[in-house]
């Protein structure tokens, strides 16, 4: 018994030495591999993820967005002028009564949102019409494929190529939609989806982030607000669906920036701000009635400008000539004078103004603030109404 006991300890008393020494191997082990060795850096363990960290997933989304994208195809029979030799083309211009001109047909493809279940369908202008705008269309032909398959033929209700939307009506009822959501709430790194048909493969879904918001300046379009986003964005997508985490429609994909002419990350789709109000005025209207001021030419500010006009900062919209005739003028805007606040909103720059121009209220009376002389004054200028381009 005596024998068993000892035999018994002994063993006990090598497991208990086993685990001391497994103990300060793993302690040395561990201390080893978070020191900085020359050959190795230090190895940071990774923190805690949160809830908010994990990916959002999107299928009930995609589920429920994709049926109100369609795909778009149009055709066009266009006469264009015959290409001259650019002396005859001095001398008498390029015109048709000289030189005669050209029939043919054109084609392109594009994407869609349905906007109503009514029917109504949001795209891109150059989606409906092409790219080339020194043709003259004698005849459009739209057909829309909805995500059942169906083809329908569309009808143009309007077009805006200020902002290269354009406005299609089919015949059809309860439809899917996608709800409008607030572009002025997005935030940079959000989440989205781009839904479109690149090289006609129908409602493709592609996930990316909100690159930048408040985009101008691109050469676009002559009243620019885009959101861009780094979601594969290809020919085709154009007039395709930007859907935020919550499935609401935060934009309509419109360009992409590639050197390829494929997908290289950079996106640009027009807010969903802007576009509501074109579809509803181009409902209403056939047209977007846009405000004016008169007939002015801004200039962007530059570093020196502002030094020499003692202003803080580049913001705000330099007067560089403008018409006598201006709303503007008669109210006692002049040549020189930097507006810096339109109806309360600080400009940041010549598109900024334009906007904000464009959107107020026909009728109304926009209160403006400039620095003219170092002193900064408030002037009140009618709203008149703007409808071209």
């Amino acid at each position: 018994m005596t024998r068993r006991f000892v035999s018994l300890l002994a063993l006990l008393s090598c497991f208990a030495a086993g685990l001391l020494l497994a103990s300060r191997f793993r302690d040395a082990t561990e201390a080893g591999a978070q020191a900085p060795t020359p050959n190795r850096p230090a190895v940071v363990a990774p923190g805690p993820v949160s809830a908010a960290g994990t990916l959002t997933d999107f299928t009930r989304i995609a589920e429920r967005t994709i049926p109100a994208v369609v795909n778009i195809s149009a055709q066009q029979i266009v006469r264009r002028a015959v290409p001259v030799d650019p002396f005859f083309e001095s001398l008498f211009g390029n015109s048709d009564a000289f030189f005669g001109s050209r029939r043919g047909v054109e084609n392109s493809l594009g994407s869609g949102v349905i906007v109503d279940s009514d029917g109504f369908i949001l795209t891109n202008n150059h989606v409906v019409r092409g790219e080339n705008a020194r043709v003259t269309i004698e005849q459009l032909d739209v057909t829309v494929t909805l995500a059942d398959k169906r083809e329908l033929r569309a009808d143009v209700v309007a077009v805006d190529p200020a902002t290269d939307l354009a406005l299609l009506k089919v015949n059809a009822k309860n439809l899917s939609t996608i709800p409008w959501g607030d572009s002025s709430r997005l935030k940079v790194a959000e989440w989205v989806l781009a839904i479109g048909n690149p090289y006609q493969l129908s409602q493709t879904v592609t996930l990316g982030i909100v690159s930048a918001v408040g985009r101008t300046n691109l050469g676009v379009s002559a009243y620019e607000d885009f959101v861009q986003t780094d979601a594969a964005i290809n020919p085709g997508n154009s007039g395709g669906a930007l859907i935020n985490a919550r499935g609401e429609l935060i934009g309509i994909n419109t360009v992409i920036y590639s050197e390829s002419g494929g997908y290289q990350g950079i996106g640009f789709a027009v807010s969903s701000n802007l576009a509501r109000r074109v579809v509803n005025d181009l409902r209403q209207y056939q047209e977007v009635r846009r405000g004016s001021i008169g007939q002015i030419w801004f200039q962007q500010m530059t570093t020196q400008m502002a030094e020499e006009l003692g202003v803080p900062d580049t913001r705000g919209v330099f007067v560089s000539r403008m018409m006598r005739t201006s709303a503007a003028y008669q109210a006692g805007l002049r040549p020189g004078d930097l507006i810096v606040r339109f109806n309360g909103t600080v400009v940041e720059d010549p598109s900024h103004l334009s906007r904000l121009v464009s959107d107020a209220t026909i009728g109304s009376t926009a209160a403006i603030a400039v620095v003219r002389e170092r002193r900064q004054i408030e002037l009140k200028i009618p709203v008149g109404r703007i409808t071209r381009g």
